[in-house]
């Protein structure tokens, strides 16, 4: 049965225009008149029976259909575009494994161990794309993800790689030359927050039975990268899991202002979508993280 799907040229003239939100702007990207352009997009809203553009006197607006339409069709010419570069890249061999990270542990863990993946196997492509936030695998073209959480969110399945485990850090000029210091000395310093966990601090007061006032208070950053560049410069005592700041630990930059951890019981999780995890090239991917954890 012949698919009910519009040409190829009308979609890409139909999201040119709409990214551009001009029939002229998108026939000089295409190298295409602006009639031309035009009778695409007539073509293909009457193919589907659907009004997608709005002629107005100061060029064209997409309908409310049309903007949904748009976010649709953009994703699957990025995910066909990917698809074309891989395979010409690869001229049909191996493969590309697509995986979202956590930004710090990517920089800090993975990317300088990714060099041994690839000696191995030469054959496939690991593209990594920064992900801080949950998201749905169908809408994002990944084939798996590595995120720091309590526990894999529902529709995937998981392999856990490392627990995750805080301790409050700072420059040895903050402290004094003076640490470890007890919990209650700590509550007068500074304190730098992380923002996709904005109650760490009262968190680790309250491990140490402590109630501390304005314990929510401090300069906030969204990334571990940046709040190890802030503590070490002196800005305040931050807490931060020390597989990420290992190079801070060890050169001095960064010292242990308590040996009390906080432990929510996070872990760093290869996710991917629910029964996907026999494809080949997770499975490899796989198999050499656990090799890497494990080492």
């Amino acid at each position: 049965m012949r698919r009910k799907i519009p040409s190829t040229a009308a979609l890409v003239a139909f999201e040119a225009a709409a990214r551009h939100r001009s029939f002229t702007k998108a026939g000089e990207e295409l190298a295409l008149t602006q009639s031309a352009i035009c009778r695409q997009i007539a073509g293909l809203e009457e193919f589907l029976g659907v009004e997608l553009f709005r002629r107005t006197r100061r060029g064209v607006l997409l309908t409310e259909a049309g903007e949904r339409y748009r976010r649709q069709v953009a994703s699957r010419l990025d995910a066909v575009e990917r698809d074309t570069l891989e395979l010409m890249a690869g001229r049909g061999q191996g493969g590309t494994l697509e995986l979202g990270v956590v930004p710090t542990f990517a920089t800090r863990w993975l990317v300088p161990r990714l060099s041994r993946f690839h000696a191995q196997h030469p054959d496939i492509t690991v593209n990594l794309s920064v992900r801080t936030q949950a998201f749905l695998f169908d809408e994002s073209g990944l084939d798996a993800a590595i995120t720091a959480a309590l526990a894999p969110w529902p529709g995937t399945q998981a392999q856990r790689l490392l627990g995750e485990v805080s301790v409050p850090v700072a420059s040895p000029a903050l402290l004094g030359g003076a640490a470890p210091l007890p919990a209650s000395e700590l509550a007068r310093l500074p304190r730098l927050q992380q923002s996709t966990r904005p109650y760490a601090w009262r968190q680790w007061f309250a491990s140490q039975g402590l109630t501390v006032e304005g314990d929510l208070a401090g300069p906030r950053y969204e990334l571990f990268s940046m709040l190890a560049e802030a503590a070490a410069g002196g800005a305040g005592v931050a807490l931060i899991p020390p597989l990420l700041i290992a190079e801070e630990l060890a050169s001095g930059r960064l010292v242990r202002a308590s040996e009390a951890v906080l432990d929510e019981g996070r872990a760093y999780w290869l996710v991917w979508p629910e029964g996907k995890g026999a494809a080949p090239l997770l499975q490899t991917f796989r198999s050499w993280m656990d090799g890497e954890v494990t080492v």
